[in-house]
């Protein structure tokens, strides 16, 4: 009896999961707002997010976590070097100094490959393993996300105002918030398109 409600219950779960999956939608950052998760909550994300492959645990990634009164002064600090790296108009200037004011929390995921055995690019796939999985755990706990880079994806400058040392960059920032925007579906690959079958 109790083995039977347990496999019940299992694949109720289950089914659950796959549901969640099939659905699971980035929401842009226009459209979020307070609150973001609490620090409690940012624990289980980030927890969440350490489960990613992780050949010969290298741990090659670690996490800036970015909110409150940090959002505006990081952004006001990239903003100016920006502005020191190219002309902006104004406005382009007042939008990268409320960049990180977009949403209540940005995770910064940093690649920190190091020296190894393991491949680079294992590494860095290992890095972007985690992004996904702060996506879904953010999703799983009932806020809004969104994954993306940004000029400072590779900029020397703006890693060293980061504190990234010369072999670590950002895999991306993950923005997390409310929102009471229901994305619809957007196209998705057609399989046949994408999937060789190697069964003989």
């Amino acid at each position: 009896m109790l083995k039977s409600l347990f496999l019940h219950f299992s694949l109720i779960m289950y089914s659950q999961v796959i549901e969640f999956m099939h659905n699971r939608r980035s929401v842009l950052i226009k459209h979020m707002h307070e609150p973001g998760p609490n620090k409690k909550q940012l624990q289980a994300i980030l927890t969440i997010a350490c489960r990613v492959p992780d050949h010969r645990k290298l741990e090659p990634w670690r996490f800036l976590v970015i909110q409150k009164n940090a959002r505006k002064r990081l952004g006001e600090a990239l903003a100016l070097l920006k502005t020191e790296q190219q002309y902006l108009e104004p406005e382009q200037i007042e939008a990268e100094q409320q960049s990180l004011m977009r949403a209540p929390v940005v995770i910064a995921v940093i690649a920190s490959p190091v020296e190894h055995k393991t491949p680079w690019a294992e590494q860095i796939l290992s890095a972007g393993a985690v992004c996904q999985h702060i996506n879904i755990a953010a999703a799983a706990h009932g806020f809004a996300s969104q994954w993306i880079t940004g000029w400072t994806f590779e900029n020397k400058q703006a890693e060293q105002l980061l504190g990234l040392n010369d072999k670590e960059f950002v895999a991306g920032y993950l923005y997390i918030g409310s929102s009471d925007d229901q994305p619809v579906d957007r196209k998705r690959p057609d399989l046949s398109d994408k999937v060789t079958w190697l069964t003989d």
